[in-house]
């Protein structure tokens, strides 16, 4: 079984806000999947701040799945900005909006990915293989304040909690704006799911109408959903997910976080058969 990860965390962002917490997310994730998945550091490839352009995570995901088989274990880990625009592929049937996540180079004229260039790279992964995919990042722009992701006010000044939403200008949010009932309705997961979707999984931070918290937890910033998810898969690693997904969930809500993670998933076990398969 061949392993490979590619793990993503943008601080330092070239014309959009800074965030905190990311670049320890992917030190997180670095550490647990190689003491927990036995991953290597050369089936590692990591990119932060200045290197994580679109161009440059578009190759690194090239890389990820280029002559995966079936067996192997692929992961992809994000920890950034998110945001949402205009969907006009018609596969976003509720909201329709894509949900993206922002590079270092983000801009609103096309510098950013969105889930239909992921799906596109994605649906590459053959049958039986298993790609994992973990997006820290939000998908809405409401406040804070409505969140209840607001600090204590006595830690409110020295360490304030962040969000990982990037709203999107006024004329980007609203281009296209009424003209849903002319888009194609198609289902997101339909390519997926002629190569193998059930292997398949994705973590995701936050509901898609949430946000992420860049938060100041054990003395340090975090994304509060990678810290308290490697916390837990660390101490436990035979936990099967929808357990962890609990354990998760528990913890942001004992931590005063609203975020509630989400797994996509039709495997339910993380069994220490899977991994340790060579």
């Amino acid at each position: 079984m061949a392993r490979r990860a590619l793990l993503v965390g943008i601080n330092d962002y070239k014309g959009v806000s800074d965030l905190r917490g990311c670049v320890n997310d992917v030190l997180d994730m670095h550490f647990s999947i190689r003491s927990v998945f036995g991953f290597q550091t050369s089936e590692i490839r990591v990119l932060t701040d200045s290197r994580a352009t679109k161009a440059g995570i578009l190759h690194r995901l090239e890389w990820l799945v280029r002559g995966a088989k079936a067996g192997d274990f692929l992961l992809f880990h994000f920890s950034g900005h998110g945001s949402q625009i205009r969907d006009r592929d018609g596969d976003e049937l509720t909201d329709h909006l894509d949900e993206l996540i922002c590079p270092y180079d983000m801009n609103w004229d096309g510098t950013y990915i969105t889930d239909d260039d992921l799906n596109a790279v994605f649906q590459k992964v053959p049958e039986g293989a298993l790609l994992e995919v973990f997006l820290d990042s939000c998908h809405s722009g409401t406040g804070l304040k409505e969140m209840g992701l607001e600090p204590p006010p006595e830690l409110a000044a020295e360490h304030p909690i962040l969000s990982r939403y990037l709203p999107p200008p006024a004329d980007i949010f609203l281009r296209f704006s009424g003209e849903e009932d002319e888009l194609v309705q198609k289902r997101f997961i339909d390519g997926a799911k002629s190569r193998g979707a059930k292997h398949h999984i994705l973590w995701a931070g936050c509901m898609a109408n949430q946000t992420s918290a860049d938060a100041y937890i054990d003395g340090r910033y975090h994304g509060a959903f990678t810290y308290y998810f490697c916390t837990h898969l660390r101490r436990k690693p035979d936990t099967p997910r929808k357990d962890l997904l609990k354990k998760v969930r528990a913890s942001l809500r004992h931590g005063g976080f609203s975020q509630v993670p989400q797994l996509e998933t039709a495997a339910t076990q993380r069994s220490r058969a899977m991994a340790q398969e060579k």
